[in-house]
């Protein structure tokens, strides 16, 4: 994967249009078999629908794209075909929750989800229901799913008003840095709570990260790039 970039920028401007998605339609067959062959192995998964993005642009302070929705077996094949489309890239929101004590709070991805065994940050594909007056709102999603998968409530935290714009190659993790009070071994332990308590929980387990020495190979470049980032900055 191409080396991560980052991009800091003060505001988002998403717009969703209708676009027809040539790959999704002439490579329709093979997608289907595509998804079909995934969910022998894992059953869990549903062909909902999914935002993607295009004509990227950071023009200053603020990164402009163009969103168009399609399905979730044309991003997995796209994804798992290495992204043949290269016009189109992949932009979702990522909640990256710091304790009081600076430990970064990652999960790993269960057993039941398309990207079982990895590990990062609450996020989560780009969402139709995000959507808001033409224009896709990550704030939302992103809350969403800190709630979804965390159980925690965005009262709980306090959002950064910068945005981390992680470019690697047809990705681009769009990433709010979200402070909590409270120590680090304390907020794993209450998001565990949480998660033996779901019925099929998206996390299987929470890390800690303070550095480099914490990571692994089961955390995404675009992840590990961001909290040295950070932590180069003194954010």
């Amino acid at each position: 994967m191409t080396k991560p970039v980052i991009h800091r920028v003060t505001r988002l401007d998403l717009a969703v249009r209708p676009w027809r998605w040539a790959f999704a339609e002439e490579r329709r067959s093979e997608i289907d078999a595509h998804f079909a062959a995934l969910r022998v192995k894992t059953p869990a998964l549903w062909n909902g629908r999914i935002l993607l993005g295009r004509n990227r642009q950071f023009d200053g302070g603020c990164f402009r794209a163009d969103y168009f929705e399609t399905d979730f077996a044309s991003f997995l094949a796209w994804r798992d075909w290495g992204f043949p489309d290269k016009d189109v890239f992949n932009g979702f929101g990522m909640g990256a929750l710091r304790s009081s004590d600076r430990l970064f709070v990652l999960g790993e991805m269960g057993a039941n989800t398309a990207n079982a065994g990895r590990i990062y940050f609450p996020a989560g594909m780009s969402d139709p229901c995000d959507i808001r007056d033409g224009k896709l709102d990550l704030a939302i999603g992103i809350a969403r799913e800190v709630g979804e998968e965390t159980g925690l409530a965005s009262h709980l935290y306090r959002a950064n008003p910068c945005w981390y714009c992680v470019v690697a190659g047809p990705l681009i993790a769009i990433i709010q840095l979200l402070d909590v009070d409270m120590k680090g071994e304390a907020l794993r332990a209450r998001i565990a709570r949480t998660l033996a308590g779901q019925a099929a929980p998206e996390f299987s387990a929470i890390h800690l990260v303070r550095s480099r020495a914490d990571f692994t190979p089961a955390i995404p470049v675009y992840v590990t790039a961001f909290i040295d980032h950070v932590a180069a900055m003194a954010v």
